[in-house]
């Protein structure tokens, strides 16, 4: 939505020196939105909240972002909210020290009680009090965090969140195919976009046109792969069997200093 202000201003322009604030979330920001939103709406300050549902909603804040933006701060997303204590931890619980990148868990008043009628669920994300988000990021010697990764297997499309194996098990009703992986790629104007890389059982073929229509018809319209790359050898997998998303994604990625858009 501030790209689509920020186009429609700089193709427009109308008199906007009343515009003081401007506060966006929902995924990480690219520095050249960033830089037209400044440009087309100069009077007014740009602040990037970070968060999620389970924080009510906001844990971090960026103020006066439009003076970062030639600054490697541009690429944070500030530092902690008033009441909120954010640490960066190791899979076992452990803090890790400037720099070292692993999970962002937030505690504070504003953490959820849990999830309604969800007990396992609750518990896999609230451990002592503290939301274990899902993100993966570090935190700077000033209290800046950095969001690097999602270690849950999710995609934000234009804010909205969507679970690869929702669409997964959708794709996975259609007949021709043996073996799929869904993940997120970069997106100029949603941020992350859904891709889909399928597998064609034996003697099939897949036309990728008619399986995006496939999808069209089962599932949300922001839901649905945006691309789908169409492999005849095995997805790959380490010893355990687990697809290696990661392989996957790298090249859709490639040049860009984050995994998350």
């Amino acid at each position: 939505m501030l790209a689509a202000i920020a186009e429609e201003q700089h193709a427009r322009p109308r008199k906007t020196d009343s515009l003081k604030l401007l506060v966006h979330g929902g995924s990480p920001i690219a520095t050249e939105v960033l830089r037209r939103t400044h440009t087309a709406f100069p009077a007014a300050e740009l602040v990037e909240v970070y968060g999620a549902t389970e924080l009510s909603p906001i844990c971090t804040i960026l103020t006066n972002e439009q003076e970062l933006i030639d600054s490697p701060l541009a690429r944070s997303c500030g530092r902690p909210a008033i009441g909120n204590e954010i640490n960066i931890l190791a899979p076992n619980g452990d803090e890790l020290p400037a720099g070292e990148i692993g999970e962002v868990v937030v505690r504070g008043p504003n953490v959820m009680q849990g999830y309604w009628n969800k007990k396992e669920q609750t518990a896999a994300v609230l451990k002592d009090s503290a939301y274990w988000t899902g993100d993966l990021g570090y935190m700077d010697d000033e209290g800046y965090v950095f969001l690097v990764d999602r270690s849950k297997d999710m995609i934000v499309n234009g804010g909205e969140n969507v679970y690869c194996t929702e669409v997964e098990k959708m794709l996975y009703q259609h007949p021709a195919i043996l073996e799929v992986a869904v993940f997120g790629v970069p997106d100029e104007k949603w941020g992350e976009a859904v891709w889909a890389v399928v597998v064609p059982r034996e003697g099939n073929e897949i036309d990728k046109e008619q399986l995006i229509e496939f999808c069209r018809e089962r599932i949300a319209t922001y839901k649905v792969p945006k691309g789908v790359d169409v492999q005849l050898e095995p997805l790959p997998k380490p010893g355990p069997g687990k697809v290696l998303k990661r392989e996957l994604r790298a090249p859709h990625w490639e040049g860009q200093d984050r995994s998350v858009n």
